[in-house]
């Protein structure tokens, strides 16, 4: 399967930094094509002739780069075909429109099992948003609305007002996407790589407590063979019948079973989770504090919090809560500010009052 991943973004945002960046990071050992689609507009990037068809060079770094000029459906089936990559990265012109680009990549695929459309980003340069929606509206707010993250540049070079100020901008035009204010210095590109492919604290969460419970689960069957393991297995994600109270609750709470919030569940609670991402930074303090207040149940009867949160120095703190008990720790950057709450009758609107958002 050959992933594409589409890397739009104005000139001089930092499109090619990134590239290198990720071809050293992220997308090591993969057999990688870079396709620089500049719609028939001379380019000297590279400096190779570009012709009809489709021009290739060998990069330094063994991926192979090419331009795309005439059919571009073709072009890139052909490409596929040629060198039958795990991934092609495309690098659209500054002026085209995102959402042009991923129209042309879909309709090509659709016919084509061998190829998916992965991701589509776009790199903006975090001291220019207002300026350029301002100046550059349909084009440069196009690139915005489509991506699906959004990779800030020289977030380092503006003040935390200002950052904030441009991501609130960069909201209006899009409610989705993943936006990447962390500098990219202090970022891996795996890192990146997960925001592009929206791996959500929400999705990583339910993924651990499912994991955990099949473990606690796998344990119960040795200890009980006698137990009937086939029922447990048939309901393992029905949120909606009433007969397995217990086990039902013990799936979404299996290593919390000595908190008292959780004996007033029933199994037709169907668990919700509210997340936030911001580039406030908060310091250990307000987190204790935050966290000491979820297990007062005004907010809902919350069964897990995570968190990577920028901190003051450059610092940033990751959190792991489940009732009366959390952890606060340093560790690695993230591509933003996190945050997520898993629990029953969540209060939206006090939790984003109590995070300060």
């Amino acid at each position: 399967m050959t992933k594409i991943d589409i890397v739009s973004g104005f000139l001089g945002a930092g499109k090619t930094t990134l590239i290198k960046k990720m071809l050293a990071e992220a997308y090591k050992g993969e057999k990688l094509v870079l396709i620089e689609n500049e719609f028939g507009e001379i380019s000297i990037d590279g400096g190779f002739l570009k012709d009809a068809g489709v021009q290739i060079s060998e990069m330094s770094s063994g991926c192979i780069c090419c331009s795309l000029v005439g059919d571009f459906g073709r072009a890139l089936v052909d490409v596929q075909k040629k060198f039958s990559p795990d991934r092609i990265l495309i690098e659209p012109s500054g002026v085209g429109k995102l959402s042009d680009v991923i129209l042309a990549v879909e309709n090509t695929v659709k016919d084509v099992p061998e190829m998916k459309l992965n991701s589509f980003v776009t790199v903006a340069d975090a001291s220019k948003v207002k300026v350029y929606m301002k100046n550059f509206g349909e084009f440069y707010n196009n690139q915005i609305e489509t991506a699906g993250t959004i990779i800030l540049s020289r977030t380092q070079k503006v003040s935390p007002e200002k950052l904030q100020a441009a991501v609130a901008l960069l909201r209006e035009k899009n409610q989705d996407a993943a936006i990447i204010t962390t500098p990219w210095d202090e970022l891996d590109g795996k890192t990146i790589l997960a925001a592009m492919e929206k791996v959500s604290l929400a999705d990583e969460l339910m993924e651990r407590i499912r994991a955990e419970h099949e473990a606690e689960e796998e344990e119960h069957h040795h200890h009980h063979h006698d137990h009937e393991e086939h029922d447990e297995h048939e309901h393992h994600h029905d949120h909606d019948h009433d007969d397995h109270d217990e086990d039902e609750e013990h799936e979404h709470h299996h290593d919390d079973e000595c908190s008292c919030h959780h004996h007033h569940h029933h199994a037709d609670e169907v668990f919700t989770s509210w997340g936030a991402e911001t580039p406030k930074t908060f310091t250990q303090a307000d987190i204790d504090r935050i966290l000491a207040a979820l297990d007062g149940g005004e907010y809902g009867a919350i069964l897990r919090a995570k968190g990577i949160v920028p901190c003051e120095n450059g610092k940033w703190l990751h959190f792991d809560y489940v009732p009366e008990e959390h952890e606060v720790r340093f560790g690695p950057a993230d591509y933003t500010g996190r945050l997520c709450v898993i629990g029953s009758k969540l209060d939206e609107g006090k939790l984003k009052e109590l995070f300060g958002l």
